[in-house]
């Protein structure tokens, strides 16, 4: 397999190319990071792709001398599209952080390579549009979020009429038994100290809100084609059963693994076959379940998760770009905790949806929508 890692610095990133190495027949043939000129110029030393892409000019002029002979730089804001585009591969791994993984996942479908998608904010954002070009190019699109991937493995070759609920699990992050009142007062710190899950500084701020899951909601909704209804979340904080469907007969089909990001990277990247992995097997004698339903007082950012893709169109746009303004300026000290639903939720609000039909209208809601929240945080201390 060619394989290209979109977002190759971050931690889904390295991940990938752990997995990569254990397997032994991937060959990379192009890498792609926002800024990170040092760690990606150490990844191409190793693997010697084909091109490297860097969205920060002054980080590409940096990593340039370190490149392996024979290597090609794209640089700028395009530069990953540019990379998927040009550089052949049997798969596009998109890890990049954000609704800037729109772009290069709608055009490495457009080139026709299958995509395995970190991302979870290109189809909160634009899920019509990866949805058509994927169906356009006859390219596979899978999962590497850890519930969508057990969602996946859940359905495999299963008549979706008989379906009754997905039901995606949450951790319930490091405030589940935090008092109310004590939440506005946490700290970047604690914030960033996941019970279960090792992962970007985004994605655990997002756990801890549980925003993560209300864009989760909306991502199996375009992944699975299921009403937003027959969607379910439920704590889980053992993080062992990553998501279960429930049948029409009353069955329920779990899938259950070690907490390991590496499992369902391995799995987009072998799919729909199984091969020996890095992650250790479960321990079913040690093992004990709790499932309890997630309270809307404490995360309600599963109810603005699901008004968004209600209103439909750029409505998941701006919801999603004005958390990641909200969650940036939680992680620089500037607000508080729990000013960054209320802040998503008030620029949800301010906005009159219309037609996601193109990726310049999505791109327009979300500068709009980031515009909107450094505004109304301006104030915010």
């Amino acid at each position: 397999m060619k394989l290209v890692v979109l977002g190759s610095t971050g931690s889904i990133g390295r991940a990938t190319l752990e997995v990569a190495a254990a397997l032994g027949d991937v060959t990379v043939v192009g890498l792609a990071a926002r800024a990170n000129a040092a760690v990606l110029a150490a990844q191409a030393a190793h693997w010697r792709p084909a091109a490297v892409a860097l969205d920060d000019p002054a980080a590409a002029r940096a990593a340039a001398p370190a490149l392996p002979e024979g290597t090609a730089l794209f640089a700028g804001p395009d530069a990953a599209a540019r990379l998927v585009r040009e550089v052949a591969a049997d798969m596009v791994v998109v890890a990049l952080v954000g609704a800037a993984g729109l772009g290069p996942t709608l055009a490495a479908l457009e080139a026709g390579r299958d995509v395995a998608l970190a991302n979870k904010e290109a189809l909160v954002a634009g899920g019509g549009l990866v949805v058509a070009a994927r169906d356009r190019a006859g390219a596979r699109l899978i999962p590497i979020d850890s519930e969508h991937s057990a969602l996946a493995q859940c359905l495999a070759g299963a008549d979706r009429a008989t379906v009754r609920r997905l039901i995606l699990t949450a951790s319930g992050g490091p405030f589940l038994r935090r008092p109310e009142a004590e939440l506005r007062d946490v700290t970047v710190g604690e914030a960033l100290a996941h019970p279960t899950w090792n992962m970007g500084r985004k994605v655990t701020i997002d756990s801890a809100t549980l925003m993560n899951k209300g864009l989760e909601i909306i991502e199996a909704y375009w992944l699975f084609g299921v009403p937003p209804t027959a969607i379910e979340v439920v704590i889980h904080t053992q993080s062992v059963v990553h998501s279960m469907v429930e049948f029409v007969d009353g069955s329920t089909i779990a899938h259950v693994a070690t907490p390991d990001m590496r499992g369902p990277i391995q799995y987009a990247l072998t799919a729909p076959g199984r091969r020996p992995g890095l992650v250790r097997p479960v321990e079913w004698h040690r093992q004990v379940w709790t499932f309890e339903e997630p309270d809307p007082r404490r995360f309600p950012a599963l109810d603005l998760a699901r008004e968004a893709l209600r209103r439909g169109g750029t409505a998941p746009a701006v919801l999603n770009a004005a958390n990641e303004v909200a969650v940036e300026r939680f992680l620089a000290g500037a607000m508080r905790f729990t000013d960054i639903v209320a802040a998503a939720r008030a620029v949800l609000d301010a906005h009159d949806p219309r037609p996601a039909d193109s990726l310049e209208a999505v791109l327009e809601a979300d500068g709009w929508a980031r515009r909107e929240a450094r505004a109304i945080l301006e104030g915010v201390r």
